[in-house]
């Protein structure tokens, strides 16, 4: 077939933590890549308290060694998230408080860092990748087949049991988040811990065995009582929470009463594509809304809606 560029940018590339520039060069891994990495001249390192990353107030996300020094690194968890032109990014965790960082210094979770502007795309998206993978390494301490505790290898991107020789490697859960269109109504619903007003995407985790089209009509029926037909792929969104990857579809709606999962949704309607278009400009007579920007579900939506 042939590629028309006025096809381009792919909409998975305007979403928030799909910005990643680094080069990652994963086929090159090996035991000598993290230590060669930091003892780069220009090696740059992004500081994590659990799941928040340490910033500079209006100044930078990224510090040298010699930086972070007073942040007590733990160099031995040290995650080799790739390379720059100027050189490689790490990713480690600080040895204090992060609630006793003082000014200008503070520690952001990342929904925080997606939805404003205190980190740029390129360093959201790498951070995010760290968060992930450090997370990982956190829940895999020991070896899930015989109990040992298990050895992190090459970067982190590998842990390897002494005891029983088994290697793992950092999982990727895909979920399958979709609007579900019927004419010119769209599905949306709203979760327990959504802000007030607030409607969006359905959305579920892919389950083994299942082909990606069957989650999306398995997973709009049982939260909404809708069958599903045709299933069209839009994008796709990194989600580091933990560790997920958002394939954003849109599907035909084959039928229209809702039966909705009350243990899953609070509310669940049709939209028609004017109501949408009110809500995604915060002027809903209701004071409805739809998901910020720099999610996939406000793209799937602004697709529809839109055009």
């Amino acid at each position: 077939m042939d590629f028309d560029p006025a096809n381009l940018p792919e909409p998975s590339s305007l979403l928030g933590f799909s910005q990643n520039r680094l080069f990652r060069d994963t086929e090159h891994r090996d035991e000598q890549s993290l230590p060669d990495a930091l003892a780069h001249p220009n090696v740059r390192l992004y500081l994590y308290a659990g799941s928040r990353v340490v910033i500079q107030k209006k100044v930078a996300c990224q510090f040298s060694k010699e930086q972070a020094v007073p942040f007590k690194p733990k160099y031995e968890n040290a995650i080799l998230l790739g390379h720059t032109n100027d050189g490689p990014i790490i990713g480690v965790g600080i040895g204090i408080d992060a609630d006793a960082l003082e000014e200008p210094f503070e520690a952001i979770d990342f929904r925080t860092m997606l939805y404003s502007d205190v980190v740029g795309d390129e360093d959201c998206s790498a951070i995010a990748q760290g968060g992930s993978v450090s997370y990982w390494n956190r829940m895999n301490r020991f070896c899930g087949k015989c109990g040992t505790a298990s050895e992190m290898k090459i970067g982190g991107y590998r842990r390897d049991c002494p005891n029983c020789d088994s290697k793992i490697f950092p999982r990727t859960d895909p979920v399958v988040i979709m609007l579900t269109v019927k004419g010119d109504k769209c599905l949306l619903g709203r979760s327990p811990h959504f802000q007030p007003g607030w409607f969006s995407t359905l959305a579920g985790f892919v389950e083994s065995g299942e082909s990606i089209e069957d989650a999306v009509r398995r997973e709009t029926f049982e939260e909404a009582g809708i069958r599903v037909g045709q299933v069209h792929y839009y994008a796709s969104q990194p989600w580091p929470f933990p560790h997920s990857l958002m394939i954003g579809v849109h599907a035909e709606a084959l039928s229209e009463e809702i039966n909705m999962d009350a243990d899953e949704l609070e509310d669940c309607r049709w939209f028609t594509r004017d109501e949408v278009i009110l809500m995604r400009k915060k002027e809903h007579p209701e004071g409805l809304l739809c998901p910020p920007s720099k999610a996939i579900a406000s793209s799937l939506i602004g697709k529809w809606a839109e055009g």
